[in-house]
């Protein structure tokens, strides 16, 4: 994995990178502080496998059929979610019982019915206007024509209750009066499976001004290892988080080399790669926005797109780990001292 890193260390810096530019970049990678250091464990470790677990196996469960985008089964699973924050007491940012945003018929593929996506929120205590986006697609593929049923435990069960575990987390810590600085947007999207298009819908029709949204922290896939990594599972892939955000990128570095030390994989964290994952998850509907992303993925496997997968093939202490990651990284995020800037406006870099 060291090798990874490297490549992507010379790919942010450039082999021949001037010395003054050498110089922006350690200067930017020595202003990342980490906020509310002695807290940011504390919660995080209130995820855990258990509770992980308990979520997936309803939520990947045959009563949902499959979530096909529209369908009945997911509106049941979106209704399993909006049950879950009204139960924890984490608001919808309507102010209101509904935590929906429509996503007409028309604006999905072709005979699909209207559809929706899922928000719940955490207003921020001294920026509120700031946005941090948390997200997942709860869809899936539905039934097979021979009545197999679709589950999508990982794809993407395993991001949609690490954003419902990462909400309790936040809100606990509000509770407790540690709550976030900058509001927290917890969006489950519609349509993922049909090309993005519930993301696609919320970019056009934000709830709150993209101009204020700082990041996407995308989760497609967290529960499971793939083919290149058997021997050594302590790894997530991350895509996208240089793109837009040097800051953002080394942020990431920072709190996971500080809590987690989790193998940062950036083998797919280029547009010419074959399977163009940067492309293919909601975050990319954020990042064409000029908002930076990063995408968490664990790579595909034998049970991708399939109905063997199942809940019962998870790793859910892995799961719970890279989501303590996830929202570490958001916390650093939502509560250090400046906003987080992209690169043409970071006055560090320019």
């Amino acid at each position: 994995m060291k090798s990874f890193f490297i490549l992507s260390i010379i790919a942010l810096v450039g082999t021949c990178a001037s010395p003054k530019y050498t110089a922006k970049i350690q200067n930017l990678k020595d202003s990342i502080k980490i906020a509310d250091s002695s807290n940011i464990m504390t919660y995080a470790n209130t995820i855990t496998a258990r509770e992980l677990s308990i979520l997936l196996f309803q939520f990947a469960s045959k009563e949902f059929e499959g979530r096909k985008a529209g369908e009945a089964g997911e509106k049941k699973a979106a209704q399993f979610i909006k049950a879950y924050y009204q139960k924890e007491g984490i608001p919808s940012p309507f102010g209101t019982s509904n935590y929906s945003q429509q996503v007409p018929a028309e604006f999905l593929s072709k005979n699909y019915s209207t559809s929706e996506n899922l928000l719940a929120f955490i207003e921020g205590s001294t920026n509120p206007e700031e946005i941090v986006i948390i997200s997942a697609h709860m869809d899936h593929l539905g039934i097979s024509n021979n009545g197999a049923i679709y589950y999508g435990a990982d794809d993407d069960g395993s991001g949609t209750v690490a954003l419902m575990e990462m909400a309790q987390a936040f809100n606990q810590a509000k509770k407790d009066g540690h709550g976030p600085k900058r509001s927290i947007v917890f969006l489950h999207f519609t349509a993922e499976e049909i090309g993005k298009r519930g993301s696609e819908y919320y970019a056009s029709h934000p709830v709150f001004p993209l101009k204020n949204t700082l990041v996407d922290l995308n989760i497609d896939m967290i529960g499971r290892v793939d083919n290149l990594h058997k021997n050594n599972d302590n790894y997530i892939y991350l895509i996208g988080s240089d793109k837009l955000s040097k800051e953002l990128h080394f942020i990431s570095e920072k709190i996971n080399n500080s809590f987690f030390k989790i193998d940062l994989d950036y083998r797919y964290n280029t547009e010419q790669e074959k399977n163009r994952y940067y492309t293919r998850s909601d975050h990319y509907n954020f990042a064409s926005k000029d908002i930076p992303v990063i995408f968490y993925f664990n790579g595909e496997h034998e049970d991708y797109h399939q109905p063997t997968d199942t809940p019962d093939k998870i790793n859910y202490n892995l799961l719970e780990k890279r989501t303590k990651l996830i929202f570490a990284t958001a916390w650093q995020i939502a509560n250090q001292e400046h906003r987080l800037e992209i690169d043409k406006k970071n006055d560090i870099l320019n």
